[in-house]
């Protein structure tokens, strides 16, 4: 029997899977663990009572309160701040890590980032508890800015590595690891905050520890290109090439980036534009939905990490097996690439709309609620084959340059999102004395209640992410394309354009 090595281009596409999901447990087990971490603030006056909060039994409430009562006295605004500081460094390092990635190769430059990474979630416990907030984000910020270089690589290798003929299967397989690591996150974390006695650090130490792991399985096993690759066999090399031909893979023969056209070119800014309505709904849920969950909801941290990992789990599967759909589609030419992306884009952005309203108008049904996210959300992996891959559809020569300017762009909602939720949603409790509890008997069955930011805080915070879906969504329909555009080769474009001129 002979053993025969697989594919390379798969071996690559589960490295760049496993990496872009730790990058993802790293950058959000934070909005589940800070709300083990904070003490809870802003105790309302006796006899106060909302009618718009969900209620839980203070019997089962006070020993929920000794467990997770943290031991940071941060305000609202100052979680969203430190949320939200993520992304400061985030953003500043996309386009410089798309040129990075670019001129010196995606191997290297994603490894320096998820290393980065990897460092900064180790030493994040430290931070907090030496330095406080401010060396709390200071390390975030950091984290940020070595994450800002993750799917500017991420577009350069799967421009070298994934054919066209391939691209809607394994592109969603690779970029959904950022839902495989959400999660893993959230199941996950909630079950290490509930079950181990050595609290929230023990988090950060774990996950630190994996992606450290990890970079040394990619050090040996990953290539930037497939010409760099010594075992490369050669009917694998024949097929990348025959599949891959918009792709230079001879760097020296690449013209300089031509950033006038790019950055006048109405295709990019319209996905540009459909990025920052996928990342306003998506970071809105990942960020603050752990919050929702507790403070409105009133779940148990480890009920949180576990009902939280399944609209993720359910956007992965969407995601695989709508890009095996779009690939068939686009063998088939039932539909053009372009119209191919807009209408996956639309169902990406209407389903998840149509769950958030959803559970925002469930009230304090846990359950409806929950479904609703969970569906809802999973209709947010048909963006992975549709408008995660454009970038690769518009200029596979500059696939680096491009996903750093949307992700770029896009991340803007990570830094707004955050501290947006903490401005509109300012906790409070109730707590009642005796002769509120005479009256707020004859409401409810049982009066011993206390309550936190209340749905009708949420319901608008929700709304503007459904506004901002739909409305980015339809400027995308408008102006949005899935053609390779004429300045991906600007050689060849000025040798057409001559030529015509000759003619004439």
């Amino acid at each position: 029997m002979i053993l025969t090595c697989p594919p390379q281009r798969y071996v690559m596409s589960i490295l760049c899977f496993a990496g872009l999901a730790l990058t993802y447990i790293m950058r959000f087990c934070l909005g589940l663990v800070i709300t083990e971490m904070v003490v809870p603030q802003h105790i309302a006056k006796p006899g106060h009572y909302d009618p718009d909060a969900c209620p839980y039994d203070t019997s089962n409430s006070t020993a929920h309160l000794a467990k997770e009562g943290g031991e940071f006295h941060w305000s609202e605004s100052t979680q969203g701040l430190i949320l939200s500081s993520f992304f400061w460094g985030y953003v500043i390092t996309q386009v410089p890590g798309g040129i990075l990635a670019d001129k010196f190769g995606g191997k290297l430059i994603l490894g320096i980032g998820l290393a980065i990474s990897s460092i900064g979630t180790l030493i994040t416990p430290l931070a907090a508890r030496t330095g406080g907030s401010a060396a709390f984000m200071a390390v975030r910020v950091v984290m940020g800015l070595g994450q800002g270089v993750i799917y500017p690589s991420l577009h350069v290798l799967a421009a070298n590595w994934v054919p066209t003929e391939e691209r809607g299967r394994l592109g969603s397989f690779i970029f959904a690891g950022a839902n495989f690591g959400n999660v893993i996150s959230m199941s996950l974390t909630g079950v290490m905050l509930g079950q181990f006695h050595a609290g929230w650090p023990v988090v950060f130490y774990v996950y630190g520890i994996l992606g450290l792991g990890w970079l040394s399985i990619w050090y040996f096993l990953a290539y930037s290109t497939p010409l760099e690759h010594p075992s490369l066999s050669d009917h694998e090399a024949k097929y990348l090439r025959q599949y891959s031909q918009s792709v230079n893979i001879n760097k020296e023969s690449r013209d300089s980036t031509p950033w006038k056209d790019i950055l006048t070119s109405i295709p990019l800014w319209a996905l540009i534009i459909g990025q920052i309505g996928h990342d306003w709904g998506l970071f809105t849920i990942i960020t603050d939905l752990p919050k929702y969950m507790k403070s409105v909801m009133h779940f148990t941290i480890t009920e949180n990490g576990l009902l939280l990992s399944l609209p993720y789990l359910l956007m992965w599967i969407v995601a695989i097996f709508s890009g095996y759909f779009v690939d068939w589609i686009l063998r088939k030419q039932f539909f053009g690439r372009t119209t191919t992306r807009k209408i996956f884009t639309t169902v990406a952005s209407v389903g998840p709309a149509v769950g958030i309203v959803g559970a925002t108008y469930a009230g304090c049904n846990r359950s409806f609620a929950t479904i609703s996210f969970i569906i809802g959300m999973g209709f947010m992996g048909f963006f992975y084959p549709s408008l995660k891959v454009n970038a690769l559809d518009l200029s596979p020569n500059y696939a680096g340059s491009l996903s750093a300017l949307v992700m770029g762009i896009g991340a803007v909602s990570g830094i707004l999102t955050p501290y947006l939720v903490g401005v509109l949603t300012p906790e409070v409790r109730c707590i009642y004395n005796l002769s509120t509890l005479k009256i707020i008997s004859k409401m409810r069955n049982n009066p011993m209640k206390y309550f936190q930011s209340t749905l009708l805080q949420w319901r608008l915070v929700f709304w503007i992410s459904v506004g901002v879906l739909l409305g980015t969504n339809i400027l995308y329909i408008i102006a949005g394309s899935g053609d390779v555009q004429p300045w991906n080769n600007p050689k060849k474009e000025k040798e057409e354009r001559d030529k015509d001129s000759t003619m004439l």
